[in-house]
């Protein structure tokens, strides 16, 4: 077991937690190398409360890593065209082709929770859509798409913390929409919801994953360390990589050329 240290506050302190980090991000670009020689194609996708860390946990998996392998899907509200479309069919065009990894900022499971919440789609919809989710699943897998489902709970005292820090902080007021603040009011019916989907969709085939969030730092941590754990990679050999001699032929001073052009001032 790792031994974490922590800070006073009882979170993991940062400089442990970024060299922690920097270890996994190395082996998530192994996967990287994998998943391209071998053609694999992976989904992951991310669930949960408003707040929990999705973002956060997101940026620490792709920072180090080609956005043309790790590409990041996170679609808005559906446009009218869309409303008409099957529910999946928006979804089903952003999947993974050979020697991809697509994330999922929310997904397909907006059906069960804000949609249901929020009275966007009624109650046989969300039912059909329960039903007929691990079958749809099944089909992903069957194809031989890894699934990664993960779920980012945090606590109530946590979320409200994080919001408050949005409501004074113009970097993160982007962050918290009416739709985030109706969420924070309804937190029980969130958890009814969040209840009724693990129930009908944690199947052997597509299991979900539970990441605690309250420490940010701790659920980044272990939802890499988890992605590491179901991915089947190996570290793929590379040729060595030597830099050519630079060719001095039709040298001329390429800086002259640039002197009466505009640059940008240096204010830094």
């Amino acid at each position: 077991m790792i031994r974490v240290k922590q800070a006073d506050n009882g979170k993991m302190k940062r400089k442990h937690y970024e060299k922690e980090l920097r270890k996994l991000q190395v082996e998530l670009c192994y996967v990287q190398d994998w998943v391209k020689a071998e053609g694999q194609r992976i989904i992951i996708l991310f669930e949960g409360r408003d707040a929990a860390g999705k973002g956060g946990t997101i940026k620490a998996i792709t920072e180090r890593v080609s956005p043309r392998v790790f590409r990041l899907v996170a679609l808005p509200a559906p446009s009218d065209r869309e409303k008409t479309q099957m529910f999946l069919q928006r979804y089903v065009e952003h999947f993974p082709a050979a020697g991809e990894i697509v994330i999922f900022d929310r997904s397909w499971y907006n059906r069960a929770g804000v949609e249901r919440v929020m009275g966007f789609a009624g109650a046989k919809e969300v039912d059909r859509f329960l039903s007929l989710c691990p079958e749809i699943e099944k089909y992903i897998t069957d194809a031989g798409i890894i699934l990664i489902k993960f779920w980012m709970e945090v606590g109530q005292e946590e979320q409200e913390r994080r919001f408050h820090a949005r409501l004074n902080d113009p970097l993160r007021q982007w962050k918290l929409s009416p739709m985030d603040l109706e969420s924070y009011r309804r937190w029980y019916d969130y958890s009814r919801a969040r209840d009724a989907m693990l129930k009908a969709t944690d199947v052997e085939y597509a299991r979900w994953h539970i990441v605690r969030s309250d420490d940010k730092r701790r659920g980044r941590l272990n939802c890499i360390s988890k992605i590491l754990e179901l991915v089947p990679y190996r570290k793929v050999s590379r040729p060595k990589v030597k830099l050519p001699k630079r060719s001095t032929k039709k040298k001329y001073d390429d800086q002259a050329s640039l002197r009466k052009l505009n640059f940008v001032p240096e204010k830094f």
